[in-house]
């Protein structure tokens, strides 16, 4: 009897971004010091959004190659934690926020957070979505028109 190989439903869906979180103290120059851990590296800090609070801060990151920036954040003893990201492809014209925000409130995704890429994938601006429901928000903006981009397109934009 044959057996049939086992599918797995990763890689099946809408397409994510890997984004590193980094827990840095509140202190002068630690900013410049996690941000100084990539220039001797090939590594590429694409997308970056720091929430600061009085004991510490949240350094949000979405970084050209996460397996080795994970490896270099370790090394350096950040606590890191990991989350994935839909990375939407904005439309040009003035309403692209409000055509991507009513489309996901359509479909009953909440937005927690967002911020934009430092780099302009396929030319045009994006932007990193934090949501409830990540795989079901690049479905909708998929089936909207809008482009979903993933690490390997992240990758590509890096020297653009």
């Amino acid at each position: 009897m044959e057996i049939e190989p086992l599918e797995v439903a990763e890689g099946q869906g809408s397409p994510t971004v890997r984004q590193q979180s980094v827990f840095i103290e509140n202190r002068v120059g630690q900013l410049l010091r996690l941000t100084r851990l990539f220039d001797q590296t090939e590594i590429r800090i694409l997308a970056v959004s720091v929430v600061y609070s009085v004991d510490c801060a949240i350094c949000r990151m979405i970084l050209d190659d996460p397996d080795k920036g994970c490896d270099v954040l370790a090394g350096a003893r950040f606590q890191v934690s990991e989350a994935e990201l839909a990375v939407v492809s904005l439309p040009p014209g003035k309403r692209a926020l409000l055509h991507t925000w009513a489309a996901l409130l359509n479909a009953e995704i909440s937005i927690h957070y967002t911020y934009p890429l430092l780099i302009h994938p396929k030319g045009t601006a994006a932007l990193a979505v934090c949501c409830d429901n990540v795989e079901q928000a690049g479905v909708v903006l998929r089936e909207r028109g809008f482009e979903m981009l993933d690490q390997s397109d992240l990758y590509q934009a890096r020297d653009e």
